[in-house]
């Protein structure tokens, strides 16, 4: 089998996503190719985490473990222009850039036999897969809801009016389905956990005494750590990979760090006290208590999880408080250092998610109810 991921991450990158487990078990089943969309010289504005892959770009290069890989870098790229006045100069910039695709994104898509479209940007590619190879299986990924992303009206129309005819469509999780259109491509897939993570969590690179840890960027409210690290001088906080770098509130327990390959975080997440998802209420998608990876991996490790009161998901071992309310974050994390470390959920291999996205109606816990 020849598979083509197609997505706005970059394989090569050192932050992980869903997308790179996947692909990563897609690439012992067969070739494995990953595009890497929507990069630009505009990308250098925002922060992108592509940017240290950016002299790669636009040259074939293969991982270590054999995925075929490709940074497609433009001179700009499309975006959201969030004015309705402006949709008509989205929808042209859209289709631009879309009509005139790299000769390797269409070379790829010939030769593939099944085609993954992560969520964001890929779907606008469907129409040129339907063009150059016609009997490829489609598969789409949602891995983010397009509202929760604050993808571009061009994105959001496009996927509605191609979603009918895409193979299969794969949530990852049932709260999903109020932007999804119901039909028998639909199924629930979760997040999978890569359970070797075990072989490189240790040792602690903590000393004694309390440590709170949160991992990752998205969503981030700094203004937790804030607050949290004035009531609670007795933990030190580990804020790694926020993006935002330290902030003035911050007290002298609270240490940052810069973003770092995933296997160097576990040990701070598997021997922290607590584990801490600081989201912002704003922008908050309704299901991200059943998607936050971060919130899966404390769960994994028995680790008590700080979170707000709308990723509680009734999950015994996370503690929810309300971004901004000073009082519930102190709570909140009150209970969480009193909480017996716990997992409560069963997490699938990810070489159990793949063979549902290539075989989802032979699994009875992937339909949609």
């Amino acid at each position: 089998m020849n598979f083509l991921i197609l997505s706005a991450h970059d394989y090569r990158s050192p932050r992980r996503a869903g997308i790179h487990f996947v692909t990563q078990e897609l690439a012992k089943l067969g070739t494995t190719r990953f595009f890497s969309l929507h990069y630009s010289q505009l990308s250098k504005l925002k922060s992108d985490p592509r940017q240290s892959l950016d002299t790669l770009a636009n040259r074939k290069a293969i991982a270590p473990d054999g995925v075929e890989c490709y940074l497609w870098r433009t001179l700009i790229h499309p975006f959201s222009l969030r004015t309705p006045a402006l949709a008509p100069l989205e929808a042209m910039m859209f289709r631009y850039y879309t009509a005139r695709p790299s000769p390797v994104l269409v070379e790829w898509i010939r030769e593939a036999d099944v085609i993954f479209f992560e969520s964001g940007m890929a779907p606008v590619f469907f129409d040129q897969v339907r063009r150059h190879n016609p009997k490829a299986r489609t598969i789409y990924i949602a891995s983010d809801d397009l509202d929760s992303i604050r993808a571009a009206n061009f994105v959001k129309r496009t996927f509605a009016r191609v979603a009918p005819s895409i193979g299969t469509i794969c949530l990852k999780a049932p709260g999903m389905s109020a932007t999804v259109a119901k039909g028998p491509n639909v199924c629930v897939i979760p997040h999978g956990f890569d359970f070797s993570v075990d072989e490189h969590a240790d040792p602690s690179p903590y000393p004694a005494g309390l440590h709170a840890v949160s991992v990752g960027s998205m969503l981030f409210d700094a203004d937790f750590f804030t607050a949290a690290s004035r009531e609670f001088p007795q933990v030190q906080f580990h804020v790694i990979g926020s993006g935002t770098g330290r902030r003035p509130g911050y007290g002298d327990n609270v240490r940052v760090y810069d973003e770092m390959p995933h296997r160097l975080t576990l040990p701070y997440i598997k021997h922290a006290s607590i584990g801490i998802a600081p989201y912002r209420a704003e922008g908050l998608p309704p299901h991200l208590g059943e998607t936050s990876l971060k919130l899966i991996q404390y769960d994994h490790f028995k680790l008590p999880a700080v979170c707000p009161h709308a990723t509680v998901n009734a999950c015994s071992n996370r503690f929810g408080y309300e971004p901004g309310n000073a009082a519930s974050i102190v709570q909140a994390i009150r209970q969480a250092l009193h909480a017996p470390r716990v997992s409560t959920r069963r997490h699938l291999r990810w070489s159990e998610v793949v063979q549902r996205m290539l075989d989802p109606f032979a699994f009875d816990d992937t339909r949609l109810a």
